[in-house]
């Protein structure tokens, strides 16, 4: 990681942990580079960084000012907010409700607009799943699993349908049971694999993740 990223990154921080406070002014450029020991020019690009993510904004003749988080444009800087102020859990529920939304819709729309070259990268993705569990390659799983997820989004024949993705265990036979759905072309079918998926999903994370068997 370049200094200016490692500074952003710093900076964020000390927002999400409050000592620099949302609508306060940053310290100057040199105050930030003695407490943090590193030049005005790597203060100055991390800066930007950080208002490139809407997280701070430079206001002239005024100094740099920290935003409200819903201006941010950083979903991993929105997220380690969230984790800071919301209560244990509750923001991995929250993203799983927002993919459910994204991807039953993305699979019923991929039903009907899904190609044959589709179809094989999902079969593709589904054995470089079976394969990285046997050999319980958990980093190889979830690079199929995003592979599999990304053909699903791009079979959608919509570039503007947003992408996101939180692997939650091994999910080997619900792939299966999307990928015999998109074949049949059956929109109905395929919403309902896709809904039973994200169901396993959010059942995976709370019981896994979150430790909990609540319904």
């Amino acid at each position: 990681m370049a200094l200016p990223e490692e500074l952003a990154d710093r900076l964020l921080g000390a927002i999400v942990d409050g000592q620099f406070p949302l609508e306060s002014v940053l310290p100057p450029e040199g105050e930030l580079a003695l407490r943090y020991g590193m030049s005005r020019l790597t203060v100055r690009e991390a800066v930007r960084i950080l208002r490139s993510q809407n997280i701070v904004d430079v206001r002239r003749g005024r100094g740099t000012y920290v935003n409200s988080p819903d201006a941010w444009t950083s979903l991993d800087a929105i997220v380690r907010m969230e984790q800071h102020v919301s209560p244990a859990g509750s923001v991995p529920e929250r993203l799983i409700e927002a993919r459910r939304m994204v991807e039953v819709g993305a699979a019923q729309l991929a039903a009907t607009n899904r190609s044959k070259e589709d179809l094989a990268q999902l079969e593709a993705s589904i054995e470089e799943m079976r394969l990285a569990n046997e050999s319980q390659r958990v980093d190889l799983f979830v690079e199929a699993d995003i592979a599999f997820h990304d053909v699903i989004m791009h079979a959608t024949g919509n570039m503007f349908i947003p992408f996101m993705f939180e692997p939650f265990g091994n999910l080997l036979i619900a792939h299966e049971e999307i990928l015999r759905a998109l074949t049949t072309g059956d929109p109905e079918l395929s919403r309902d694999a896709m809904e039973a998926h994200m169901n396993q999903t959010e059942s995976d994370l709370r019981k896994y993740v979150l430790g909990s068997d609540r319904a």
